[in-house]
């Protein structure tokens, strides 16, 4: 579900009509609803009710300061992998209590950054990791609070490049060595085993995954504990998909999420985090763009718009699906068009649909891109010198812009030319 509707003939996000925000800041741009954000967050803290828990945002998804801070206002924790994104956390207000850090290659500056600041615990995924924060630790004087991140050799069933919990993917401890590493944890004085960490991906649509790897985590749980350690907190990690299409392929609820969680690890009595991002900002976002030509080809139309593969970079690297609608809505009975739907940079890569029906659609129209606002606005870049685009967060009747459009100025004054040249 999100806010995103046609109201009075027009598309609005929540109660602001999207060609008002576009008025004022152009085109292209992100558009975030605050109602679906938070309702986002809220289904899944609900769905571990009664269990002691931690809803840990993937802040890769959307890194915002805004919606940091709004997620970080309903309680949420914070999932980093980076002393970039760990800043933003404590920047947006988020206590170090609830940031966990993730990622396969934390340095040790970052790792002395979470630890002067605050941290919830590390994710550490091997074993030269675990020795350069124990060294860290050591020099500040303190404990790092670790969970081990376990492969578990299960398949998402997932997009190749999106899945982390294969024994070829890059994440992570194979599940079988876990005894022997969690063994040379304890044996480092500047570490504390506080969990076990695992995730098996990302845009999961089948619940069976999930099922597999929480189980072999629950029979590790049990092995741990026997040998001696204190297995107190589960982080499950995140990955649950969200419907890009409006077919009838519906994903699975944080409802049916949490049951499995209960019932593969709610007999172990741990704390559970869990990290979703995706399902939080996916839905909760757009991308408006503007129509510069429809352009006829040799046996195909072209819909040539202001937006490219910089601003959203998902279909070239994923070949990723999004809904594009018009911001005008078509009056019933509307002509139909096939497009091939491309941006203005100088690859054929920046291509976001081939082949797709919409209602016709003229040059000075906008179109919106549903489902956009995760791993959007996080993955542009200014390829082709063009300046990031704007994000706009609504709430009610109100917009704001959060990052507003650099000029061309701004940009170039971020070179040097050196004066030898």
């Amino acid at each position: 579900m999100d806010h995103f509707l046609y109201r009075n003939g027009e598309l609005y996000a929540e109660d602001v009509a999207i060609a008002e925000i576009a008025a004022e800041v152009g085109t292209p741009f992100y558009c975030y609803s605050a109602a679906t954000l938070e309702r986002h967050y809220r289904l899944f803290d609900e769905a571990l009710e009664g269990t002691e828990h931690l809803v840990c945002y993937a802040m890769k998804a959307a890194s915002n300061l805004a919606i940091v801070k709004l997620l970080g206002g309903l309680g949420a924790g914070m999932d980093v992998v980076s002393g970039g994104e760990y800043a933003r956390a404590r920047a947006a207000g988020v206590p170090g209590e609830r940031i966990v850090f993730s990622g396969v290659g934390k340095t040790r500056a970052e790792m002395r950054t979470a630890l002067e600041g605050g941290i919830r615990q590390f994710n550490v995924e091997s074993e030269p990791e675990m020795e350069a924060l124990n060294a860290v630790a050591l020099e500040l004087g303190v404990k790092a609070p670790i969970a081990v991140r376990v492969n578990p050799d299960v398949d998402a069933k997932t997009h190749a490049k999106i899945a982390t919990g294969k024994s070829e993917n890059k994440f992570g401890i194979p599940i079988a060595r876990a005894r022997e590493v969690y063994r040379q944890a304890a044996a480092m004085e500047g570490l504390e085993v506080v969990g076990i960490d695992v995730h098996i991906g990302s845009q999961l649509t089948d619940l069976e995954p999930f099922r597999q790897a929480y189980q072999k985590v629950a029979e590790l749980t049990d092995a741990l504990r026997a040998d001696g350690h204190d297995i107190r907190r589960l982080d499950l990690g995140g990955g649950l998909g969200i419907p890009y299409t409006r077919s009838n392929e519906v994903p699975p609820l944080p409802s049916d999420y949490g049951a499995l969680i209960r019932e593969t690890v709610g007999h172990l009595g741990c704390e559970i985090e869990i990290e979703p991002g995706r399902l939080v900002a996916g839905n909760a976002g757009i991308l408006v763009a503007g129509v510069i030509y429809v352009k006829s080809g040799e046996g195909r139309d072209f819909l040539i718009l202001d937006a490219a593969m910089n601003d959203l970079i998902r279909p070239a690297m994923y070949d990723a699906h999004h809904d594009i609608v018009p911001v005008k809505e078509p009056h019933a009975g509307a002509e139909g068009a096939r497009y091939d739907i491309v941006g203005p940079v100088c690859e054929t890569g920046d291509t976001f649909a081939r082949g797709r029906d919409m209602a016709a659609v003229e040059a000075g129209d906008m179109v919106a891109f549903r489902s956009a606002g995760a791993y959007g606005a996080v993955m542009a870049s200014e390829y082709n010198s063009r300046p990031l685009i704007p994000e706009v967060l609504v709430r009610g009747d109100q917009f704001a812009v959060i990052r507003a459009r650099p000029t061309l100025e701004e940009m170039l004054n971020r070179d040097s030319i050196p004066a030898w040249l």
